[in-house]
C-alpha cells in the first residue's frame, strides 16, 4: 500500500488536523525528513497546517501551523478557496465534527482485516445521514488492507420498511 499512500499525497497542499493528532505529527514528522523514506516529512513540513482547537491560547511550534476553530465551517469554506486539496489525517473526534457538519467533499476509509474489539467508531451517532458514491474500484493489498473512496452527493438517504 505504500504507492497507494504516496500517490494519495500527490496535490496535498494543506493538512487540516485534530488537536491531538497536530501533537503527534508534530512530535514525529520533523525529524523524519532525510532521504528517500522521509518523502512524506518533508510534504508535511512543507505545506501549511491547520489545528482543530477550541483553545485560542495553544501553542503551535511546527513551522506554517496556524489555529482554526472559532467557526468552523466558515474556516473550511476558506480552506477550500485556498487550496486544492486538503487532507484530514487520523483525527477521529474532529472527524465526527467535519461528518456532522457534512464538511467534507471526499473520505478515504482504509480498512484494516483486524478485530479490536474497541475503539472509537468512524461514523458515530452524530453523523449526517448521507449518499456516498464510490469515487474507483477499492484498492486491496495482498493482506487484505482496502482503501474505499467515497465522494459526496447531492442525494438524500431514503429509507424503506420491512412492510410491503
Amino acid at each position: 500500500m505504500g504507492e497507494t499512500v504516496s500517490q494519495g499525497m500527490q496535490g496535498l497542499d494543506a493538512l487540516l488536523l485534530g488537536r491531538r493528532t497536530y501533537d503527534i505529527f508534530a512530535s514525529y514528522w520533523p525529524h523524519h525528513t532525510d532521504g528517500p523514506s522521509g518523502e512524506i516529512g518533508r510534504l508535511f513540513d512543507r505545506v501549511p497546517k491547520y489545528v482543530a482547537s477550541r483553545n485560542a491560547d495553544i501553542a503551535l511550534a511546527w513551522q506554517n501551523s496556524h489555529r482554526v476553530g472559532d467557526d468552523l465551517a466558515a474556516e473550511i469554506a476558506e480552506l477550500r478557496a485556498q487550496h486544492d486539496q486538503v487532507h484530514v489525517i487520523g483525527s477521529i473526534d474532529f472527524v465526527h465534527s467535519l461528518l456532522a457538519g457534512g464538511l467534507f467533499d471526499e473520505l478515504n476509509l482504509w480498512v484494516y482485516p483486524i478485530l479490536l474489539g474497541t475503539g472509537k467508531k468512524v461514523f458515530d451517532d452524530g453523523a449526517m445521514p448521507s449518499v456516498l458514491r464510490l469515487l474507483e474500484p477499492p484498492v486491496v493489498d495482498d493482506s487484505g488492507v482496502m482503501l474505499l473512496r467515497y465522494g459526496r452527493t447531492d442525494r438524500v438517504p431514503e429509507v424503506g420498511t420491512f412492510e410491503g
